[in-house]
């Protein structure tokens, strides 16, 4: 039972398998939480954690996968006599086998955090840090958070546990083949987020079997020096004789396991499906495998929820126009918090090409902090770029960094040592890249040896608060040339300077340099390309200005950055008028919808329904737009957040319609659908993704909620007189709930069609245990939903 980071590396170690697949085999009835047989079966527990100690598991995880407070209550169960017993009987199977590690396994909560969802992130840490408390207290040795397929929630996570207890802490999230999570971040921004939050292994569990893993672990493996744990399922599921079963044997998973160790794995071991066996074989196919050495990966990564951007040879474009700083109507909005303005100047910058938007609300009237939560929050629904929080507070900064989904920039820190102070213990415990201005307490050097002087002193630095110099940019300031003709010179040999001697990379605020001159585009263009073929990587500038765009582009076609020229091509082929960014004030209705303009939307709907009717405009204007966005998310060029924020838009016209209607709008809903999670599963987030769209399209949706018995189904359907049912599962032992529904419903009411989805399903599946339809995502279910219409 020594302590498991001191055996990390120095030979395979081996987690257990299935719990709840197991347990079924024992008579967990369809439906039936696990969990509750910690209180109910505690031998039957006990024999499944003995089980796999004698096939060689090094680390045990607890039967508390689902016991989190919001299941608890539920349930009408106290969470910590769940989680207590949980952990009481893998101590006990412990200390019986005389070996062996006691993982406190946290699983989902089963809910969307906002804005997509109602559940807030402070609620969220409070549920899993109450989790980890419970589980500590009466012995666990690590702990493990899995099956995660959100970086937002897995973020919440992280904080409870690491808020309530310093034991190591695992991470593996579920990824689907294309190595996205459901909402649509990848395994680049998983990384690059969970190192910066300091947990100490990550990986991937469930979803998928140990030959769909493993190209995603080699992936996976190039992205971080972190160890990785791997716990694939048997295979996908199937069904024999009304049965489930995996298709991926003991012997078959062992030596998949082997390639995944061989690939840089350190732990691995099982989810659904697997066994004992399954164990036994891999433990004695592997354990006598060397260890991979962990590579070193120093990448300087920012992230939102869904999309990281890496910082290196391309120059990256932070946009700077949601700033007050000599911007009059931007300073109105924010005394009137006028949200829908500042979002629009994002979703310009976003659509004129900037990578990374910069966010800074600092006014002396206003209430900074509140004001930059609000603004990350928001703006973060409605686009997927990384964001710079940019605001010279540390509460601002420590308030920002806690809410942001992703991994952020951070502008910025000074050498002056209150500022380093300050700012690197909140890098180092939220995670970010954080700029360094070269300000030294004596002020800004004159001299490029000074600033390169400034730069090493705030590198140095944050390494003693741990945090690794591909985490700092170094902004060695741009100062106005008017004021000074070698200010250009001094800045653009420093560039040169930081990133040959002290190995970082830099940014600029550039447009400094033309401060009072006339044109001053011209000179900041001029100084932009001139920084550039010095080597910026990053400048902070106004995208929607053409001649820095010009040179931009520019310089990357002639660089070789851009991969025969299509990018300049793209902007440049057609007119002047059409390469110009739209402005987001003047956008259709249907744009709104397809960028999640709620109240741009609303208002273009009002100037419409003067010349529109409300049918005229759903055909022509808001079906479109959602099909587009459908088109999109498919295609997984958008993702689910962007998804549900153009849901909402849409939502806001259709209110605006009804207000000149008179309750025409109804007539667009030909079939009424009955939605459940099934009997004895929580988790509701596919369901609500399902409903939102569903109604948006003009369906009459019946939402039953979640943990719904199928009599309870059967009757609402035949009471609505529904043309179609669908049904939901996230839980593998939960899929039985969704059969027997499923042939109650051809026996009680065979007119009805049945479509199902949920992360444990496949085609297969579906149609062995009845369905009509398996929805692969969200938009498979509304297209289904919309030719069954059509046929009515």
């Amino acid at each position: 039972m020594s302590s498991i980071m001191s055996r990390l590396g120095c030979k395979p170690l081996f987690f257990d398998g299935a719990m709840g697949t197991v347990l079924q085999e024992k008579g967990l009835a369809a439906g039936e939480a696990p969990e509750l047989w910690n209180l109910s079966h505690p031998q039957d527990i006990l024999d499944v954690h003995t089980a796999y100690l004698e096939a060689g598991a090094d680390i045990i995880s607890t039967n508390t996968f689902g016991a989190n407070p919001f299941k608890c209550r539920e349930n009408g169960i106290e969470m910590e006599k769940i989680v207590a017993a949980g952990v009481s009987l893998a101590r006990q199977a412990v200390q019986q086998a005389g070996y062996g590690t006691v993982a406190l396994d946290i699983g989902p909560s089963g809910k969307l955090l906002f804005p997509m969802g109602d559940l807030q992130l402070e609620d969220a840490v409070k549920a899993f840090g109450q989790m980890t408390r419970a589980g500590v207290a009466v012995g666990a040795d690590c702990v493990l958070i899995e099956t995660m397929n959100d970086i937002y929630e897995v973020k919440a996570a992280v904080l409870g546990v690491k808020e309530n207890t310093s034991l190591p802490l695992f991470v593996t999230m579920t990824f689907d083949e294309d190595g996205k999570l459901l909402t649509g971040g990848d395994i680049k921004a998983m990384a690059a987020i969970l190192e910066g939050l300091g947990v100490d292994a990550i990986g991937m569990n469930c979803g998928l079997g140990p030959g769909q893993m493993l190209g995603l672990i080699r992936e996976l493996r190039a992205c971080t020096s972190l160890p990785l744990v791997v716990n694939p399922n048997a295979g996908l599921p199937k069904e024999r004789d009304g049965c489930t079963y995996y298709d991926v044997g003991p012997e078959e998973f062992a030596a998949y396991m082997k390639e995944i160790l061989q690939a840089g794995a350190w732990v691995v071991g099982g989810c659904c499906g697997t066994t004992p066996e399954h164990l036994r074989q891999t433990v004695k196919l592997c354990k006598n495998l060397r260890c991979q050495p962990l590579p070193e990966v120093h990448r300087t990564v920012v992230t939102s929820g869904s999309k990281a951007v890496e910082f290196g040879d391309k120059p990256i474009i932070i946009g700077e126009r949601i700033n007050p700083t000599g911007k009059s109507r931007f300073k109105q909005a924010l005394r009137d918090n006028d949200l829908p303005f500042i979002l629009s100047e994002g979703i310009t910058q976003q659509d004129a090409g900037a990578h990374i938007l910069d966010v800074n609300v600092g006014l002396p009237e206003i209430n900074e902090r509140s004001v930059m939560c609000d603004v990350v929050t928001e703006l973060q629904s409605i686009s997927s770029l990384p964001l710079q929080i940019d605001t010279s507070d540390p509460e601002t900064i420590a308030a920002a960094m806690r809410i942001y989904n992703g991994k952020p920039l951070v502008n910025s820190v000074t050498a002056k040592r209150s500022s380093m102070e300050a700012i690197f213990p909140l890098v180092r415990k939220y995670g970010g890249v954080v700029i360094g201005l070269t300000i030294t307490e004596e002020g800004i050097p004159e001299t490029a040896q000074g600033r390169v002087d400034a730069a090493k002193l705030i590198i140095d630095t944050a390494a003693e608060y741990g945090i690794g110099r591909h985490d700092i940019i170094i902004d060695p300031l741009t100062m106005a040339v008017s004021a000074g003709q070698d200010a250009a010179l001094v800045t653009l040999d420093a560039i040169s300077r930081i990133r040959s001697e002290l190995g970082v990379y830099t940014s600029l605020g550039v447009s400094n340099v033309s401060f009072g001159l006339p044109q001053r585009e011209n000179v900041t263009s001029a100084f932009f390309l001139m920084a550039l073929q010095t080597g910026l990587n990053a400048a902070i500038m106004n995208p929607i200005s053409e001649p820095m765009m010009r040179a931009y582009r520019s310089f990357c076609a002639l660089s070789g950055y851009d991969e025969n020229c299509m990018a300049y091509i793209e902007a440049y082929s057609q007119t002047e008028a059409a390469a110009s960014p739209i402005a987001v004030s003047e956008i259709s209705l249907r744009e709104a919808i397809e960028k999640g303009l709620k109240d741009k939307a609303a208002r273009a709907a009002e100037e419409l329904a003067k010349t529109m009717t409300g049918l005229d405009m759903i055909d022509h204007e808001i079906v479109p737009a959602l099909d587009n966005v459908g088109r999109r998310f498919e295609a997984k060029a958008l993702f689910l957040p962007q998804l549900l924020m153009s849901a909402d838009a849409a939502k806001a016209t259709f209110e605006v319609i009804k207000t000149h209607m008179d309750g025409q709008a109804s007539e667009q809903s030909k079939l009424t659908i009955v939605i459940a999670t099934v009997k004895g599963d929580v988790h509701d987030i596919g369901k609500n993704i399902v409903k939102v769209l569903l109604e948006n399209y003009g369906f009459h949706v019946i939402d039953l909620g979640k943990d719904v018995p199928p009599k309870t189904v059967v009757k609402a359907a035949k009471r609505e007189k529904a043309g179609l049912v669908g049904l939901s599962a996230l839980m593998t032992t939960t899929v039985a709930s969704m059969r027997e529904t499923i042939e109650l419903l051809h026996r009680e009411a065979p007119e009805v069609k049945i479509m199902v989805g949920g992360a444990v399903l496949t085609q297969e599946y579906a149609d062995m245990i009845g369905a009509d339809f398996y929805g692969q995502d969200a938009m498979a279910s509304v297209r289904y939903a919309m030719q069954l219409a059509e046929s009515l």
